[in-house]
């Protein structure tokens, strides 16, 4: 299986800088237009996509593994792979309702679970056969935030009932839904499917 570590692209969102929201106050939302929002490495956000493919403004990435990580040394081996990420506000907000200058993470919560954030993460890329042939490999994969009545057990979250939410991932999330095609290898289709749900409704704050 030629994927990416999962973990890796997923903590790119969760790392280059923003902060939780103490309070969600549409009154004193500051909002990406304004100019003044930054990254944590202290690049002003603007609208639209920046240099590294991340356009914060309409919740998604769009560019190479690489560049989700501002072409970090470490990361050179994937950066042919291509990657789409998007979220939503419980993820990453577009404005800063919490006053210090960062995209809001899980506002009006204190911590990822229960506040509905999900992400998406959609790989592809090539490689070449012990033939010489060239290859195509992709996969797609769908991240939650686990419910508050949650708990984890063995690596695996499970709802209040019992079921299976899924395998935990970067401790408050659940993968929901993994699917993998490879034209080397002939796997194709889905590798892991939530027995409680893949929507992302089923594990919003008012459901």
């Amino acid at each position: 299986m030629r994927k990416v570590a999962l973990s890796a692209s997923v903590c790119a969102l969760l790392l280059l800088g923003f902060s939780p929201s103490v309070a969600h106050l549409q009154n004193a939302c500051i909002t990406i237009q304004a100019g003044t929002l930054k990254t944590s490495d202290g690049f002003v956000i603007e609208t639209g996509f920046d240099q590294w493919g991340y356009n914060y403004q309409a919740h998604m990435f769009n560019g190479t593994y690489c560049d989700s990580y501002r072409n970090a040394d470490w990361c050179q081996a994937w950066k042919d792979v291509e990657l789409i990420m998007k979220w939503n506000d419980g993820w990453l907000a577009n404005t800063d309702c919490g006053g210090d200058g960062l995209l809001d993470r899980h506002f009006g919560f204190a911590s990822y679970r229960g506040s509905g954030a999900w992400e998406t993460n959609h790989q592809k890329g090539t490689y070449t056969d012990s033939n010489g042939k060239k290859q195509r490999w992709e996969y797609f994969t769908k991240i939650v935030a686990a419910p508050l009545d949650a708990t984890s057990s063995g690596g695996v979250w499970y709802a209040a009932d019992g079921t299976e939410i899924g395998p935990v991932i970067w401790g408050e999330f659940a993968t929901v839904q993994e699917v993998y095609n490879d034209t080397g290898t002939g796997e194709h289709g889905v590798l892991y499917l939530s027995p409680l749900s893949a929507g992302f409704g089923r594990y919003s704050p008012i459901h």
